[in-house]
């Protein structure tokens, strides 16, 4: 059978359902660490859970809907914020990061098209704050007049402890969801099973 040019409703669910969890998780506010401009909050874990629940494509894709429904003015940014402006201010590399940082976990976490319990730390870590804070701390560099050094401290390092439990909290709900939906377990389900109907 042919495959659809579209998402399946399930696959459409799941990324609106996500698009809606980082949403939440930036509602509980943001404060800032030891001067920094860059506003600690918990969308990060968000995109997290998104990449490793949904894997590579559709992960990305609900963090791309969440940066959408922000851009057109939901205020679903960290602090009540929204719109265009956000991209083009301080923070912004940070937000294009994510749906980049959600692919590279779901890609890790999904190796060989099957979730890898034991990669799933290892992808938050490395999609959810390497990627993310290689292509969020450069642009702050570059739209403040901090060098790439402090740039580096303010928008990174002072981060990367409360980071890294993110990632561990991320892996083990990641873990458990997928126990008891196995059928997440491989990025390819839904079309596998479309196309045996």
């Amino acid at each position: 059978m042919t495959r659809s040019r579209g998402l399946p409703a399930a696959d459409l669910a799941r990324v609106v359902v996500f698009a809606g969890i980082i949403a939440a998780l930036s509602l509980p506010g943001q404060f800032y660490l030891f001067g920094s401009i860059v506003p600690v909050t918990l969308q990060t874990l968000g995109v997290m859970l998104a990449g490793l629940v949904l894997g590579a494509r559709l992960g990305a894709l609900a963090v791309l809907v969440y940066l959408a429904i922000g851009a057109v003015g939901v205020p679903v940014f960290a602090g009540g914020a929204a719109g265009l402006a956000q991209f083009a201010g301080p923070t912004g590399g940070y937000l294009i990061a994510f749906p980049v940082g959600a692919f590279v976990i779901g890609l890790i976490a999904f190796r060989g098209g099957r979730f890898r319990p034991r990669w799933a730390f290892v992808a938050a870590v490395v999609g959810g704050i390497a990627v993310v804070y290689a292509i969020g701390i450069p642009v702050l560099a570059a739209r403040t007049s901090f060098d790439l050094t402090e740039a580096a401290r303010l928008g990174g390092l002072i981060f990367l402890p409360g980071d890294l439990i993110k990632a561990g909290l991320a892996a083990v709900i990641a873990v458990g969801v997928h126990r008891a939906y196995p059928v997440l377990g491989r990025e390819d389900a839904p079309e596998a099973a479309a196309s045996r109907t």
